[in-house]
């Protein structure tokens, strides 16, 4: 198989609402939209948003909203995208904390309950440095947290 793109689509109960959170808090741009499906781009990252009630799901699938599913962003500085949603009206679910497996991070609720995990790599600490493999961890070095 030669897969030449994947993204998650996330039903949602309101596709307008959710596309707008995106655009609003990470820098989203609609490449595509209509009023039971958007198509979103930043870079080289995509993500759709789908009408939950929509014919092109399986009906037994219908009606059910993407809750349940965690979106790592990975991002430089954690502390100033943190900092910028917090002042946005957000408040973390999860607040923002290193990690010993080499994650500073918080995580925040987006629309119909999608865990929205914004994280920087750090240096893992202890039993963890022995679990990465050799280009995860010289990807972290040089990054330092409180």
């Amino acid at each position: 198989m030669n897969v030449t793109s994947m993204y998650p689509v996330l039903m949602t109960a309101d596709v307008a609402a959710g596309a707008a959170f995106y655009r609003e808090h990470f820098g989203f741009e609609v490449t595509f939209d209509s009023e039971w499906y958007i198509s979103l781009k930043s870079g080289q990252w995509e993500l759709a948003l789908l009408d939950a009630r929509h014919s092109t799901i399986p009906e037994a699938y219908r009606g059910t909203t993407a809750r349940g599913i965690l979106i790592n962003f990975e991002v430089a500085d954690v502390d100033a995208v943190h900092d910028r949603l917090v002042a946005a009206g957000l408040d973390p679910v999860l607040p923002l904390r290193s990690e010993d497996f080499g994650q500073r991070h918080a995580i925040f609720v987006g629309p119909d309950g999608v865990l929205l995990d914004i994280i920087t790599p750090i240096p893992p600490s202890g039993e963890f440095v022995e679990q990465l493999s050799e280009a995860a961890l010289a990807e972290t070095e040089g990054v330092t947290h409180d």
